[in-house]
């Protein structure tokens, strides 16, 4: 961020402590402070009410890959839906000269795109090597396709659930990057159809995800160790312009394995929780965290019951449908779940939205 950019920074915060906006949330100020200040202004919009009870758009279905989703997102305009996994240990590619294990393609970021149509049939697949964890992707409808944006650039780091053990390392994107899906094809990370980007100078672990209403597209990204969210026009990121509408730290409030993220409108929805264990059982500790980013207060935040009643379950990524274009207004926060026997059992994938707006 310029020092242009901090100072104006400051100088927003100082006109909300004036107008006393850091209660205006209903959350104390603590908790804006925590979540970080946010640069420029987002047009006022209205917001998902997480009180809505979710509903059931696709309940266990397979998709490429038998590993669970890492995140999806939606092409409205053709009525698609991409979804990422890691790719299958023992699966060999084209091109390969032998096979890998599953925390090998963990290490490696190797990933599975699998699209389907809106009956929650498999219409194609891409292989995506060196990308990264996959935890959100971005779809833009072009033509009777998309091109999509995913991380890229793939570094191996500590897998948070086993710092001590290299084996079990992730590969984290460090990138940015945009392709055309094309079903069959395998992409490395050096392929020439990736266009590449790098928003924020010194950042590593972005990835993204679009706000298809609005045209705008949300990085999340880490940078000196704190997790930020930068809000972009699509358009203008595209082009190269990467001037931030709004910008916003991970609010302190998350307490879970982080899962995804979306944004709609003056909004940025985070998802966090783990899989049921013993530990963790139905109806498990998923949760929905709201974020305005004209300010950076938590408005709301609930734990989540959708597909309560599945085995394993785990959250997995967050998206925004449109389900009629001719009504764009209409829209659904959708979340992903991964089900299963257990945790080593194939998974399957399913999809709950809230349409209640506020």
């Amino acid at each position: 961020m310029s020092e242009g950019a901090r100072g104006l920074e400051r100088r927003q915060l100082l006109k909300w402590v004036a107008a006393g906006a850091l209660g205006a949330a209903g959350v104390g100020a603590s908790v804006l402070a925590t979540a970080g200040a946010a640069v420029g202004a987002v047009s006022a919009s209205k917001r998902f009410s997480l009180t809505d009870p979710s509903a059931e758009l696709f309940r266990e279905i397979a998709l490429q890959e038998t590993r669970v989703l890492q995140s999806f997102s939606f092409d409205n305009t053709n009525k698609h839906l991409y979804v990422v996994s890691l790719v299958d240990g023992g699966r060999q590619l084209p091109g390969e000269t032998q096979r890998h294990t599953g925390d090998e393609r963990a290490r490696y970021g190797d990933l599975c795109v699998t699209r389907l149509d809106w009956t929650g049939s498999i219409i194609g697949r891409m292989y995506l090597k060196g990308f990264g964890h996959g935890v959100s992707i971005a779809a833009e409808p072009s033509g009777n396709s998309a091109y999509l944006w995913t991380e890229t650039d793939s570094v191996e780091a500590a897998n948070p659930s086993y710092p001590t053990d290299p084996t079990k390392n992730i590969g984290w994107g460090s990138k940015i990057c945009r392709f055309k899906f094309a079903n069959g094809a395998v992409l490395t990370n050096s392929s020439s159809t990736l266009t590449k980007f790098s928003p924020v100078s010194g950042a590593d672990r972005t990835t993204i995800a679009v706000d298809p209403v609005n045209n705008r597209l949300t990085v999340r990204y880490r940078l000196g160790g704190t997790f930020q969210y930068g809000l972009y026009d699509l358009t203008a990121f595209r082009g190269g312009t990467f001037t931030q509408l709004a910008n916003v730290s991970q609010p302190t409030v998350l307490a879970s394995d982080f899962q995804g993220f979306t944004s709609y409108g003056q909004y940025l929805y985070l998802l966090e929780g783990k899989a049921y264990s013993s530990s963790n059982p139905a109806p498990g500790n998923a949760y929905h965290t709201v974020v305005d980013w004209n300010t950076g207060t938590v408005v709301e935040r609930r734990l989540t019951e959708a597909g309560a009643s599945l085995s394993y379950r785990e959250p997995e990524g967050l998206a925004i449908q449109i389900p009629d274009t001719a009504t764009p207004t209409a829209v659904r926060l959708c979340t992903g779940l991964a089900s299963g026997a257990d945790a080593s059992s194939p998974k399957l994938a399913s999809f709950y939205y809230k349409d209640a707006l506020v």
